[in-house]
């Protein structure tokens, strides 16, 4: 069960609107690393997850990752909110406004949309979790990208906040990891099944 609280997670206020800001920052929406992504592969991984703890854990990194969606969303609809067609064009938006106009849409910076494609869910404990170190690092180096092109503190301040939110993830991964290679045989913890090498 899921509650919705009616607001983000961290404020996003953008005094000036930027469509080439928002034509990278909506990577992090429905790009190949994004926020999308993340919360839809560890709300997926959950379920065969086989301790209790790990479920939890990614239970609550995928719930968190939809609200970073809604800050990536709010963030490209402020930058993109009251554009004039010459704004649009100069900008080069133009491509993404014909079919979206300023509505948010799942897509990579590079115009290819979301695909399921783009995440994994496994069913294997240990390559599950070594899936999700490797995306927490792909979506720290996307913002890090991110906050190499944009000056703008309003825009700055959220990306930062998501930033370090990824860095967290990564190590709530690590230590889930270290549980899961706790709890298996000893002898290969890199089996889901040890049975198998028997």
């Amino acid at each position: 069960m899921f509650v919705y609280e009616k607001k983000l997670q961290f404020p996003v206020k953008i005094s000036n609107p930027n469509p080439k800001y928002a034509q990278i920052i909506i990577s992090q929406y429905g790009g190949p690393d994004g926020e999308l992504g993340a919360s839809l592969r560890y709300l997926s991984q959950r379920y065969s997850m086989p301790f209790a703890e790990l479920k939890g854990l990614l239970t609550d990194i995928g719930t968190e990752e939809l609200s970073h969606l809604e800050m990536i969303g709010a963030i490209v609809y402020q930058l993109t909110r009251n554009l004039s067609p010459d704004e649009i064009k100069k900008s080069g938006f133009d491509a993404y406004f014909v079919d979206h106009t300023t509505g948010v849409y799942p897509t990579a910076a590079s115009g290819f949309p979301w695909s399921a494609a783009s995440m994994q869910s496994k069913g294997d404990l240990i390559t599950d979790l070594h899936e999700n170190l490797a995306a927490e690092q792909k979506a720290r180096t996307t913002y890090d990208n991110i906050l190499r092109l944009v000056d703008d503190p309003d825009v700055r301040e959220p990306i930062k906040f998501l930033r370090a939110r990824e860095i967290v993830h990564y190590q709530r991964f690590g230590e889930g990891l270290r549980l899961a290679t706790d709890r298996l045989d000893c002898k290969n913890f890199y089996a889901f099944n040890p049975s198998f090498d028997k």
